[in-house]
């Protein structure tokens, strides 16, 4: 009995060894495979690499490795003229796998024409793509998605916070161009998201610590990106957010409603900066009757009833409305898509139990991506894929991207921004992305640089169909257009 035990033990300790080998992230490994999609009509041939890089201490010693895919168009020679496109999710601790399996990669989950999820999950091609006009890099920062910590002594905040987030991945990027041979491409970054964050503070450490000069940005659904705004600002920006949902529902005044959003919008924009705005600010010292116009006002363009607005000091916050918009049908709205509808084990308070549209979209892509990375990229591992990881406590002191991102194109006249926002997006609304905008550039001297693009979607807008191929194109216009021709200099007239 006694050596049978001790067998048994031994074999028990030999499986946990081996578990624990195989749960382990390779520093350094890459698997290549060859494929094709058809994009806008036209045969696009590729290889992926689904590989893993290291993130180095000062010393030269790994102390993280990051998983990333790449996407290389086959059929073209001089990649000195082929740009790159280096793509991040946000979070932060969000993984690379929305962007990458939704909207610019050549695979797409299989969902439907809303973005809802379907079974049996899967793959299909893309034929919206960027692929046929630049190649591209999915990266996943630490913890998230394969990506782990190598060395467990490094100190975490090494990696979780605006600034070392920042400081780590333009090391990773330097030495990811420098091995794919990328130097003399045009690049770009994209973010969404906290990506918006990401990328707006990479833009400027590589330009300015690295010599990495880019053509250009593309911010889907950016955060505020460190822009100062709070109090009645932040509140008042919110209006043509609040308009656009409740317009999509069924919400406004008949005569509102009967118009398209698109001619709404502008309308609310200006209410929000004229009126609503200065009637925040002076708080207490309006009147009882200016006050009951104004929460008059306020409901009539946020489908809510005016009583809301007058027991919140004509300061309803978003938690408030997703809560409220639907309440007398039992309904919540979606923070990220407010287009997506739940209920709450109650119908009274004053937030929701949870966002409908994220629950709806992990349903989707996990098991979807799952599938992929083994069966279609080849990268078999035992690790879980973090959709999101443990990255806590994140530090968020000290954060200047957006004014850092104003002050990059400023210092490079190559550099181009672009804004994709969808009006239907709760979590980072469509009218603060413009008031970033107007506060990357505050003198308007690169207004010819930047480009802002709404949808009829939410925060991830190319989940509807529609926006998919809309937005795709939109980036491949971008990419066009912000080509520097052969012999231009790098000046301002």
């Amino acid at each position: 009995m006694r050596k049978t035990t001790l067998i048994l033990f031994l074999a028990f300790l030999y499986q946990i060894g081996w578990a624990q080998e195989t749960r382990k992230l390779p520093v350094e490994t890459k698997i290549e495979k060859t494929a094709e999609v058809t994009i806008k009509g036209k045969r696009v041939p590729y290889r992926s690499i689904a590989g893993t890089q290291p993130v180095w201490d000062e010393n030269g010693d790994p102390i993280a490795s990051l998983f990333y895919t790449y996407y290389e168009r086959t059929d073209i020679s001089d990649k000195s003229k082929r740009p790159l496109v280096i793509s991040f999710n946000g979070g932060p601790g969000s993984a690379s796998i929305w962007m990458h399996l939704a909207y610019t990669g050549p695979v797409l989950l299989k969902i439907d024409d809303e973005g809802y999820p379907v079974q049996p999950y899967g793959t299909k091609s893309n034929p919206y793509s960027i692929l046929d006009v630049a190649d591209i890099v999915y990266v996943d920062p630490v913890n998230t998605g394969y990506s782990r910590i190598i060395n467990e002594e490094t100190p975490r905040s090494k990696f979780f916070g605006i600034n070392s987030d920042i400081a780590y991945l333009a090391d990773w990027v330097n030495t990811f161009v420098t091995r794919q041979n990328r130097w003399a491409s045009p690049k770009y970054l994209i973010g969404e998201s906290y990506g918006t964050t990401r990328v707006a503070g990479l833009v400027s450490r590589l330009q300015n610590s690295h010599w990495m000069y880019f053509n250009g940005v593309i911010l889907v659904s950016p955060t505020d990106m460190g822009i100062e705004r709070g109090g009645p600002v932040k509140m008042a920006n919110y209006f043509p957010y609040y308009a656009a949902t409740a317009w999509y529902h069924g919400q406004l005044p008949a005569d509102l409603q009967s118009k398209d959003l698109d001619e709404i919008i502008p309308e609310v924009e200006k209410f929000a900066v004229e009126e609503a705005l200065p009637a925040m600010v002076k708080g207490g010292s309006l009147s009882a009757s200016e006050k009951d116009a104004m929460a008059a006002k306020m409901a009539r363009y946020s489908g809510l009833d005016k009583e809301v607005f007058l027991q919140n000091n004509l300061m309803v916050g978003t938690s408030l409305f997703w809560k409220e918009l639907l309440r007398d049908e039992g309904m919540t709205v979606g923070r990220l898509d407010s287009r997506y509808k739940g209920f709450d084990r109650a119908e009274a308070g004053e937030r929701y139990d949870f966002d409908p549209a994220l629950t709806s979209w992990n349903h989707a892509f996990a098991p979807a991506f799952n599938h992929y990375a083994k069966n279609v990229l080849g990268f078999e591992t035992d690790l879980t894929y973090n959709l999101f990881g443990p990255v806590h406590p994140w530090d968020r002191s000290n954060e200047t991207t957006g004014y850092d991102l104003g002050q990059a194109m400023r210092q490079n006249p190559y550099l181009h921004l672009m804004v994709q926002s969808g009006y239907f997006d709760g979590g980072t609304d469509f009218f603060n992305a413009k008031y970033s905008m107007w506060h990357i550039d505050p003198n308007g001297k690169l207004a010819d640089r930047m480009t802002f693009k709404g949808y009829r979607s939410g925060h991830m807008m190319y989940l509807r169909t529609e926006d998919l191929e809309t937005a795709n194109e939109d980036i491949r216009q971008f990419i066009q257009n912000s080509m520097v021709g052969e012999g231009i200099p790098a000046k301002y007239e």
